[in-house]
């Protein structure tokens, strides 16, 4: 059986997909997209990482380009290593980032070589 990548999914089907890399190792799992209101882009993808059980986590604004689809797993490809990921900006639940801040973003979307869209 083939599968094809949808090209429209609900937010709510990505929210809580896992996120691997491309060594099979399990990232974490997507909390929230961030959509850009002026494009109608989804600019990031909120990855939970770390922590056991929702305690601990880590969060990481990901460039929504970083991430591939895999259709068959049901899952997303980050093409980063875990202790990359480990060492990457991040936040916790309760101090998110100012993330309408384009310099804030340059540098995110260089940390993952990734050419800001605007």
């Amino acid at each position: 059986m083939t599968h094809h990548n949808p090209h429209l999914l609900s937010s709510s089907t990505i929210t809580g997909d896992k996120v691997k890399n491309m060594q099979d190792e399990q990232l974490g799992d997507i909390k929230d997209l961030m959509i850009d209101l002026s494009s109608g882009r989804i600019a990031y993808a909120v990855l939970s990482f770390g922590g056991f059980l929702g305690l601990g986590d880590k969060l990481f604004a990901v460039p929504w380009p970083a991430l591939t689809l895999d259709a068959d797993d049901k899952m997303f490809v980050l093409n980063i290593s875990k202790d990359r990921l480990k060492h990457a900006p991040g936040f916790d639940k309760n101090n998110w980032p100012d993330m309408a801040s384009q310099q804030w973003g340059r540098e995110i979307y260089q940390y993952y070589d990734i050419e800001p869209y605007w």
